[in-house]
């Protein structure tokens, strides 16, 4: 397992760089389907961006679980 610290900063890369990444990554995709085999139902757009939006955090919870606690690694207390 990564240390908290490390762990930290890399869910701050993750948000700040990596996610906003992914969001033109989905947009193009949708956008590629729309291309590829005309306008989708607004239904079927909702569930792509909602399916989307959810397979991205699955391959990166152990990065994320438990880095908006304290360090328990501080032995000061502070966050």
């Amino acid at each position: 397992m990564l240390p908290y610290k490390t762990r930290k900063r890399l869910s701050y890369l993750i948000l700040i760089v990596g996610v906003p990444l992914y969001i033109v990554v989905a947009v193009t995709l949708v956008n590629w389907i729309e291309r590829t085999w005309g306008r989708p139902p607004i239904w079927v757009e909702f569930l792509v961006y909602v399916g989307l939006g959810f397979l991205w955090m699955l391959p990166l919870k152990p990065i994320f679980k438990g880095v908006g606690q304290a360090d328990p690694d501080d032995q000061s207390g502070k966050k």
